[in-house]
């Protein structure tokens, strides 16, 4: 069992905006489907491959993602190498990706809520590239929209591909592949 999170925050006023790339990202790889709420966030079940996968989108917030990410955990005994969490990275080029295993936060909240609340960083990150040009105003870039032109050059199909190979193949042959 494998469980998938995508980072953002909840609210019209957070659609399309660098921080929700994580639900973003869930949201295009399920398509149209129904989450039920439970473990203060949106979760949705789903076999992919003959593996059982739980897809989370937290909805304590970005600084609180953590909270809602522990009790999924802690309710399907998830093992850490079976969590892979989807978010924006300000040091990444825009829509370029990497995955990496047992991480630090890198200066991410979400992430650093995460492992404040798992006691641990040995789950699976993949991060998104929102490249941060303005590094004076971070909090404004990361809950900004993002462009016409960024949203339209967001590659769903390969991003669905890298989750995908991560459900069937694991973390290794993911970052082999795609990093």
């Amino acid at each position: 069992m494998k469980l998938i999170v995508g980072l953002g925050n909840p609210g019209k006023e957070y659609e399309n905006t660098r921080h929700n790339i994580g639900f973003m990202i869930i949201d295009n790889y399920l398509g149209d489907v129904k989450f039920s709420e439970k473990f203060d966030g949106l979760i949705y079940e789903k076999n992919v491959g003959g593996e059982k996968v739980i897809f989370l989108k937290p909805l304590t917030y970005m600084n609180n993602s953590g909270m809602s990410v522990v009790k999924a955990v802690n309710y399907y005994n998830i093992d850490m190498k079976d969590i892979l969490i989807i978010h924006d990275d300000l040091d990444l080029q825009f829509n370029t990706i990497k995955i990496k295993s047992n991480s630090s936060s890198g200066g991410h909240n979400g992430i650093k809520s995460i492992i404040n609340n798992l006691g641990s960083q040995e789950f699976n990150q993949f991060k998104f590239g929102i490249a941060n040009e303005y590094k004076d105003n971070v909090i404004d870039f990361v809950l900004g929209k993002f462009s016409k032109e960024e949203l339209a050059n967001i590659d769903y199909s390969f991003l669905n591909k890298v989750i995908d190979t991560y459900i069937t193949e694991g973390v290794v042959k993911t970052m082999s592949d795609f990093n």
